[in-house]
C-alpha cells in the first residue's frame, strides 16, 4: 500500500451525483469563463457558493491538488525522473532532504534496491544540474538521472466511473524540445508563474489571477486555451490525488527493449486503457538498464498485477528484462513548479 502521513479520506460519491460530476467530469475541459464555477454551479443544480465550498474542502482533506494546468514535460524548462539507492535505515532522513527541495515535486519510495523515486523541474539546465549536485551533496548518495525522451501518454486524470467499459485512447505522441522551451515573453513567464498553484477558489479566479500580472480576464483566458491548443498545456481542470480516491496500489513498470522497437511498443502501451502514463527515457547504465516505463495504478496490488500481465502478453514486452517497482510511501507530491521556486 501506498501510504503518507497526512493522507486525507478517500473520496465517496455515487457515479451520477452531483459531486461525483464536479470531481470526475472536469478533470478536462474546466470552463474557461469568466465564473467558472457560477457555470458548474447552473449545469449541476448546486449554487456558485456550494461549487467553491466543495473544491476549497476537497484541497483541505487532498482529495485534490488543485485546479489548474498540467504542463506537458519538455515544454518549459528542464524535467526528469531521478532516483537514489539508500539504505533503508536512511531512508527517511535522505527522503526528507530531497523534499525540502523546491524543484522536487514528486517523492516516491518504492520497491527495488534503486528505492527512492523523484521528478525534478528546474527553470534552466543550469539550475537543474544544481539541484542534482545539491541532492548528491547532501545525502552522499549518486543520483541516477533518466530524462524524458519520448512521450506517448502522460495525462494524470483518473475516469472515476468504474461502471464505463474500458477503452481504448489515442496515442499521444512528442519528444520532449529541451531547454529553449523556456525561453518564453516575461509576460507569458509571469503568467505561468501565477498559474503554478491552480486557480484561486473565488467567484472570478482569472481575474484574480490577471490582477496578479496586469492582465485582463479575457487575455488569460485566452493565454490558457492557447496553451491546451498548442499542446503545453496537456489538460486544465481539477487535479486529482489518486491515493486518497483509493487508488493505492501504484506500479511503475519497466523494461529494456530494442532502441528499434521502443517506439512502437511504447504507442501500443499507451492505446491500454489501464496504463496512466508511459514513456521512454535514457538508460543510465549499469545502474540503470531500461528504457521503456509504464505506470499502473489500481485499488489493489493484485489488480494491478492483472492488468500488467495482461498488458504484457497482449504486446510480447516480457521477453525482455523487465521490473516492477511498487510504490510503498509518498513523501510529497504537488504540480510542477518552473518559476520563482515557492513550494
Amino acid at each position: 500500500m501506498c501510504s503518507s502521513g497526512g493522507a486525507g479520506r478517500v473520496f465517496r460519491a455515487e457515479p451520477g451525483s452531483r459531486e461525483f460530476a464536479l470531481l470526475n467530469d472536469y478533470q478536462h475541459d474546466f470552463p474557461l469563463v469568466a465564473r467558472p464555477f457560477a457555470e458548474l454551479a447552473a449545469r449541476h443544480g448546486f449554487d456558485e457558493a456550494e461549487v467553491l465550498a466543495t473544491y476549497a474542502r476537497w484541497v483541505s482533506d487532498g482529495t485534490i491538488s488543485r485546479v489548474g494546468a498540467v504542463l506537458a514535460p519538455g515544454c518549459v524548462g528542464e524535467s526528469a525522473l531521478a532516483a537514489l539507492a539508500v539504505p533503508a535505515t536512511e531512508v527517511e532522513a535522505v527522503a526528507a532532504r530531497v523534499s525540502a527541495i523546491p524543484e522536487v515535486n514528486h517523492n516516491y519510495l518504492r520497491e527495488h534496491e534503486i528505492n527512492l523515486w523523484f521528478v525534478i523541474t528546474a527553470r534552466t539546465r543550469a539550475s537543474f544540474a544544481a539541484v542534482i549536485a545539491r541532492i548528491e551533496g547532501e545525502t552522499g548518495y549518486p543520483v541516477i538521472v533518466l530524462p524524458l525522451e519520448e512521450a506517448f501518454h502522460i495525462d494524470l486524470g483518473f475516469d472515476l466511473d468504474e461502471r464505463k467499459p474500458a477503452a481504448s485512447r489515442p496515442v499521444e505522441h512528442r519528444r520532449p524540445v529541451g531547454e529553449s522551451a523556456c525561453l518564453l515573453p516575461a509576460l507569458e513567464q509571469q503568467l505561468l508563474e501565477a498559474l503554478q498553484d491552480g486557480l484561486p477558489l473565488s467567484p472570478q479566479p482569472y481575474a484574480e489571477i490577471g490582477r496578479r500580472v496586469d492582465l485582463s480576464a479575457d487575455r488569460v483566458i485566452e493565454m490558457i486555451s492557447n496553451w491546451l491548443a498548442d499542446g503545453m498545456f496537456k489538460r486544465f481542470g481539477v487535479v486529482v490525488r489518486h491515493h486518497e480516491l483509493g487508488f493505492i496500489a501504484n506500479a511503475m513498470c519497466v523494461w529494456n527493449v530494442p532502441d528499434r522497437v521502443a517506439s512502437e511498443l511504447g504507442r501500443n502501451l499507451a492505446r491500454e486503457p489501464g496504463v496512466t502514463l508511459c514513456y521512454r527515457r535514457r538508460r543510465a547504465a549499469p545502474d540503470w538498464p531500461y528504457n521503456l516505463f509504464c505506470m499502473i495504478h489500481g485499488r489493489a496490488r493484485d489488480e494491478v498485477l492483472a492488468v500488467r500481465s495482461a498488458i504484457a502478453q497482449r504486446h510480447g514486452v516480457d521477453q525482455w528484462p523487465h521490473a516492477v517497482l511498487f510504490s510503498t510511501r509518498r513523501f510529497k507530491q504537488r504540480g510542477a513548479h518552473y518559476f520563482g521556486g515557492a513550494l
